[in-house]
């Protein structure tokens, strides 16, 4: 696949540009509308689309299946928000020439940012690429979306990016709504186009940290939405460890080296007491784990090199690892440690290894534990493995809670739900903005922005705004929450 020109990007950046103000002034039902064709067209697609998603990213096709079905039903829910409406958050204060002091007629509602860049992730080759939650949250936000495809599945992406973009025009959307573009210097290029207002990421660290300086350093900044690096720790207890410590190392090993440990949300670290007796039971699961492909050699790459770092650290020592195979094939690797030797020296431990390698860690007393906690930076999830009876719970999610957007109980956090309550973020480096979800609906939140009219006629209100409320949407007025028109 060919890197967009300057030429094409300019077409693409225009297109997107010109797409901005007919999109936002779609009803909400419309764009709702838009995005069911689209995913229509996407599960329509599935038996051309997966094959190629098999050979371009070696995963296989029952996950790829299933990252169709995980993309399509979150276009869906994306639609039933916008039919909701209260994404708008639309509120009105009238007027009171009786306060003091006295208050004008305020109307207030989220409304689209613009033209939005999306770099795509490869470890997703749909439910975080093209037709991913970045692309679906900015479509539904009235936001026209330019992509920048992963150089690992590249003419999936042009593929797909052609079957969601006919879907759409042909549901009413304008020209310019959707477009894929290839290459690191077209990306870098259309983050720093004025004409792009916001740009969401799912990658490495480094490479997200260059791209937010980027988009920060422009004459006009504008938000980079980032999802960098996680560790995604797991505690255990003493008492958990009594009641199911056979379950809880097989959830482990399952978890960890679920899709050759590519996952953001891999646990990196499994804290466990001092004593705990799993230590065999571990091995031989980790030895049992057949070696598999990655993503690319670059990521493999990546990965043997960090994993070979932690394995030579003095304070690391190697449990198990996989069986042999192919020389493109990974095995599973199991190092460990002890709480002491990492609060003695965090860094080196506590970097992020892309692919099937965890870190056991002892630890000597529930201080010692939560001391451990205090240790990280922020993360995707931190999960606790715990009993009702825990003393140790509630200083522990103290810390967690400072540290983590999702905390767990008692399960593995391998697999994101795609609701509304879902919150798939967390502070630096988990994301650069952690008040923010790539995941579930609020994530629409990241391209929209708040404008307030002051004593506008109603001939200049937006409808959701007008005393008539004829989208029925739920607004604020007056402090209460209502569908009804104002009297």
């Amino acid at each position: 696949m060919n890197d967009t020109t300057p030429e094409e990007l300019e077409t693409a950046l225009a297109a997107a540009a010109a797409a901005a103000r007919p999109l936002a002034a779609l009803r909400p039902a419309q764009r709702a509308a838009m995005l069911r064709a689209a995913a229509d067209a996407l599960d329509a697609a599935e038996g051309d689309l997966v094959p190629l998603a098999m050979r371009e990213s070696s995963l296989p096709e029952p996950r790829l299946t299933g990252e169709v079905a995980r993309s399509s039903g979150q276009l869906r829910l994306f639609a039933d928000m916008l039919e909701d409406g209260s994404y708008l958050e639309a509120v009105i204060d009238t007027a009171d020439p009786d306060a003091t002091p006295s208050r004008p007629d305020l109307r207030r509602m989220l409304v689209p940012l613009g033209p939005v860049l999306v770099f795509a992730a490869s470890n997703f080759p749909f439910a975080f690429s093209v037709p991913g939650g970045d692309t679906a949250s900015a479509l539904a936000a009235g936001a026209p979306v330019v992509v920048k495809a992963h150089p690992g599945h590249p003419e999936l992406s042009r593929r797909t990016g052609d079957v969601l973009a006919a879907a759409l025009r042909k549901a009413g959307a304008p020209d310019g709504t959707l477009t894929v573009v290839h290459g690191t210097a077209a990306g870098t290029a259309a983050l720093t186009d004025p004409r792009i207002k916001a740009a969401a990421f799912t990658g490495s660290e480094r490479g997200g940290r260059a791209l937010l300086d980027i988009a920060a350093s422009r004459p006009d900044p504008i938000p980079f939405y980032g999802e960098l690096g996680s560790l995604n720790p797991v505690f255990v207890t003493p008492a958990a460890l009594a009641a199911r410590g056979e379950e809880i190392a097989d959830g482990y090993v399952a978890s960890f080296t679920l899709g050759t440990g590519q996952f953001c949300t891999k646990p990196g670290l499994l804290f466990l007491p001092e004593g705990h007796g799993l230590e065999q039971r571990l091995a031989d699961l980790v030895a049992d784990v057949a070696p598999a492909a990655m993503l690319g050699e670059r990521i493999r790459e990546g990965h043997a090199e960090e994993r070979d770092r932690l394995a030579g650290l003095g304070a690391v020592r190697t449990v198990a690892v996989g069986g042999a195979g192919a020389a493109d094939r990974v095995p599973a690797t199991l190092l460990a440690t002890t709480a002491e030797e990492l609060l003695a020296d965090p860094d080196p431990l506590l970097q992020e290894c892309f692919g099937p390698t965890s870190i056991l860690v002892e630890y000597s007393g529930a201080d010692e534990m939560v001391a451990a906690a205090e240790a990280f930076g922020g993360n995707l999830t931190a999960t606790v493995h715990a009993e009702e009876s825990d003393d140790v719970v509630p200083p522990l999610l103290d810390r967690l809670r400072e540290r983590a957007g999702r905390i767990l109980f008692n399960g593995w956090p391998t697999g994101v739900a795609v609701t509304s309550a879902m919150h798939h973020g967390g502070p630096w480096p988990a994301t650069t903005a952690s008040v923010h979800t790539s995941v579930g609906t609020t994530a629409v939140r990241r391209f929209l922005r708040p404008v307030c009219y002051q004593d506008a006629p109603q001939s200049a209100l937006p409808e959701a705004l007008a005393d008539h409320n004829v989208l029925g949407v739920p607004r604020r007025v007056d402090g209460s929450l209502t569908g009804e028109d104002l009297a």
